[in-house]
């Protein structure tokens, strides 16, 4: 491919992207079968930490919810013949439970969307899920991020996974969703090259993926990190503004696009006069960011636009003219 113009410019930009068509569904492969649902209530769960050293085993401080209660169920090991066993170790237990914590508050939910902050101060939006996320399962907070390939993180938020690369190569810019998976997942980390995640349905059935506890209380599933893929492919919904408080000319919260398939959005005011609402995208991950379209949104009049198919881009944000209480919600089916 090449680019001609037909006359001389100052600054121009000519970007391709390529990307195969997503064929997934919106439902699971059966190698997911018994991890807890979102409105499962009884299952089990913990935290997961893979020991260093010459121990070479991973230690799962494992919880249990039943009936509205949660308890502790004890200390799991698991070793390199995937047994889980219950070892009695309590200063390694309350190891786990310090040192391997789930942190608090990283992620915000509001009307408009998934809000995450990062050190910077910078704000980053990300589409909602099912409206049961907005609160903690039955287990508490779930984990939200941690490595499980080299310098790429597992980022869990609102019933759906993203890749995190690594600060040298992005950062939270270049994140991308790899799979809406709605499942109460609790935590999750590599281990020997497996991928293992806690948060099982007490009813799960046997499964090859599903390693069940020696005294039968916990289980864990085990699998390639590259299964995720077959969660289901993401969607969403939500977006930088909903019934929110906007400045003239001050563009939103960047909202992520990358990586959906279908995409729509929703664009309304409460002003009595009409307000000019323009779209911009950032095509590359990396603040370029341009103009896609200009919306006039006449009072008490919502404008509905649905994205070409194959439309591409990192980011979305929007612009409105005027001061107004405004919605620009997206939708990624």
């Amino acid at each position: 491919m090449r680019v001609r113009v037909d006359h001389d410019c100052p600054k121009a930009t000519a970007l391709f992207c390529f990307s195969n068509a997503d064929r997934r569904g919106t439902r699971a492969d059966r190698r997911f079968q018994g991890l807890a649902g979102v409105s499962d209530e009884s299952m089990s769960g913990g935290l997961l930490h893979a020991r260093g050293g010459e121990a070479r085993t991973l230690s799962f401080a494992a919880v249990r919810a039943q009936a509205g209660t949660v308890a502790e169920t004890g200390l799991y090991e698991l070793d390199a013949d995937l047994r889980l066993r219950r070892v009695e170790d309590a200063p390694r237990q309350a190891w786990v439970k310090q040192n391997a914590a789930i942190p608090r508050g990283v992620l915000t939910v509001d009307a408009a969307s998934v809000l995450y902050v990062d050190d910077a101060g910078k704000r980053w939006r990300l589409p909602k899920g099912d409206a049961a996320w907005d609160r903690p399962g039955p287990l508490g907070d779930a984990r939200v991020d941690r490595e499980v390939c080299t310098e790429r993180d597992l980022f869990n938020a609102h019933g759906t996974f993203y890749e995190l690369p690594a600060e040298n190569a992005g950062g939270f810019a270049r994140i991308r969703p790899i799979a809406t998976h709605n499942r109460r997942i609790h935590d999750y980390c590599s281990y020997r090259g497996l991928l293992v995640m806690s948060g099982v349905s007490s009813a799960a059935a046997a499964s090859p993926h599903i390693i069940r506890s020696e005294d039968g209380q916990v289980a864990l599933w085990v699998g390639a990190v590259d299964d995720l893929w077959q969660l289901g492919k993401p969607r969403g919904s939500g977006g930088p503004w909903q019934n929110s408080t906007v400045n003239a000319g001050v563009p939103s919260d960047p909202y992520l696009m990358t990586g959906y398939d279908r995409k729509r959005v929703l664009l309304e005011h409460t002003s009595p006069q009409p307000v000019r609402m323009r779209v911009e995208v950032d095509i590359t991950g990396a603040g370029s960011w341009v103009g896609y379209r200009k919306f006039e949104v006449k009072p008490g009049k919502a404008v509905e636009h649905v994205f070409p198919e194959g439309f591409s881009a990192y980011w979305v944000r929007v612009v409105a003219s005027a001061d107004t209480t405004a919605t620009a919600q997206f939708t990624y089916e």
